[in-house]
């Protein structure tokens, strides 16, 4: 498929600079930017066929791990925000599983869709992971399977819901509650949202929205997915500088395999 075919460019002027500064300045001001029916119909049946017949092939992960993603601190108790387990589960093909004429593909590469990226995230460019997996990946949810509440180590995520589930699966977020560059972890909103004590927001995106999130400082998640429909979210990750691979033990970890 052609680009022409894939994105929704009456809707969305890619390369139109008014365009491109309303996005900027929306996801400045809100940490957040959802584009809906960002892909064809087309172009998402194509999708949505390449991940139901390739799920076979999907490893799947199920972790413990704290907010922060980062080894537990002794310094605090186990049940400390600090520490306290979360749980993430779920299923993922990689960058070299996903088909050479994959709308995918196409998509990721074009360099009307990068520049657009590239100048909403404010970044001097985007470049292709170094390892043959990072770069695109399709993440699989079934009944139960969630992401735990966490802060990115990423400055930003670039995702494209595929298929949604008949229930749960809700990304919610509390934004700005820590400040990662300055060092304040600010354990006592963590405790408030792990406790349920905080009022958190829900991005709204159907089958064929394109987000842009800054999930650096704000804390988010994916809620446990209910029914037999699963949830198909694709992650296309860029890095700011070119060359940089995932790291050996972050792909055992992720993808089962180097």
């Amino acid at each position: 498929m052609q680009l022409e075919q894939i994105i929704q460019f009456n809707e969305y002027p890619l390369s139109d600079t008014a365009f491109q500064q309303r996005c900027k300045q929306h996801l400045d001001e809100h940490g957040a930017l959802v584009l809906p029916d960002f892909i064809s119909a087309e172009a998402l049946t194509k999708i949505c066929q390449e991940g139901a017949h390739k799920k076979h092939l999907a490893y799947y992960s199920k972790d413990d791990h704290n907010v922060y993603l980062k080894d537990p601190d002794p310094d605090f108790a186990d049940d400390h925000p600090r520490n306290q387990p979360v749980q993430s589960s779920k299923g993922c093909i990689t960058d070299n599983q996903i088909a050479e004429d994959s709308p995918l593909r196409t998509l990721y590469d074009a360099e009307t869709f990068r520049d657009f990226l590239a100048t909403v995230l404010g970044e001097q460019g985007l470049y292709n992971y170094a390892d043959p997996m990072s770069s695109i990946n399709l993440h699989y949810a079934d009944e139960g399977q969630e992401l735990g509440w966490h802060f990115d180590n990423s400055s930003f995520a670039i995702t494209l819901l595929i298929q949604s589930p008949e229930a749960g699966g809700s990304f919610e977020y509390v934004e700005n509650l820590r400040d990662a560059d300055r060092g304040e972890m600010n354990y006592d909103g963590v405790a408030e949202v792990l406790a349920g004590k905080r009022q958190v927001k829900t991005l709204q995106a159907g089958p064929g929205t394109l987000a842009m999130f800054r999930g650096r400082n704000a804390l988010h998640r994916v809620t446990p997915v209910k029914g037999d429909k699963t949830r198909m979210l694709v992650v296309l990750a860029y890095n700011s500088e070119p060359g940089i691979a995932l790291s050996e033990s972050a792909r055992l970890t992720f993808y089962g395999r180097l």
